[in-house]
């Protein structure tokens, strides 16, 4: 990555910011599941990753406490990501369709994919304190991807987030819905997409061709 996303990275898995976030990552961490008893977990905010150059940022809501907070890369080692990069890998914005590991093989091109909150959260729900904390990093992040054109919104939380570090204020304020369309500022869309979290893979509300589409409909949106 450039040098100044790595900077950010740096800043982001130093970050101590939420006490709630902290102890939680730290503990899961330090009792891990008993699956993975063997592994050595990241426990620390996961950092953004992928193309410089991208023109299309996916916007996660937060790792998982036995993914990301495990391998340290956000959506690796878990049921969800296995979706998300399975997806990217037909749409053509990855080099392959898993990732289980920080120093596996993926590489991203013309994507970048982070979360809203960098910390796994306690029931996967973070506070509005822990988001805003938290929306610092992804402005920075926004600051340096000069290219970008879209950002896919991985759920409401992702989306509400998204609309917030780019300034809010929009009114009437756009609602999330998967498949929905919003011009933020001039070259710059949010495309909302259900989050690839079992809850909803697992029920059929997201299925492959719904999350297919989303990432056709983003690559025809970043080359406008």
């Amino acid at each position: 990555m450039s040098s100044a996303l790595d900077l950010i990275e740096a800043e982001v898995v130093a970050c101590r910011r939420c006490p709630r976030l902290v102890a939680w990552r730290e503990e899961v961490a330090r009792v891990k599941r008993a699956s993975f008893a063997g592994e050595a977990y990241w426990g620390r905010p996961v950092p953004g990753f992928g193309d410089p150059d991208a023109r299309v940022l996916v916007l996660g809501l937060a790792p998982a406490a036995h993914g990301g907070n495990r391998t340290g890369r956000v959506f690796t080692g878990d049921r969800s990501g296995d979706w998300l990069f399975a997806a990217l890998w037909r749409a053509g914005f990855a080099n392959q369709p898993t990732s289980v590991s920080r120093d596996d093989a993926l590489a991203l091109t013309d994507c970048f994919i982070a979360a809203a909150v960098r910390c796994a959260p306690p029931a996967n729900r973070p506070t509005p304190v822990e988001r805003d904390n938290c929306l610092p990093h992804l402005e920075r992040e926004l600051a340096e991807l000069t290219s970008l054109r879209v950002i896919v919104c991985l759920g409401a939380f992702a989306w509400d987030a998204a609309l917030r570090v780019l300034g809010g204020g929009f009114r009437p304020r756009p609602k999330f819905a998967h498949g929905a369309e919003f011009v933020a500022r001039e070259a710059l869309t949010l495309l909302g997409c259900y989050h690839v979290s079992q809850q909803n893979t697992f029920t059929g509300r997201l299925t492959e061709p719904m999350l297919d589409a989303v990432f056709s409909r983003a690559r025809v949106l970043g080359c406008q």
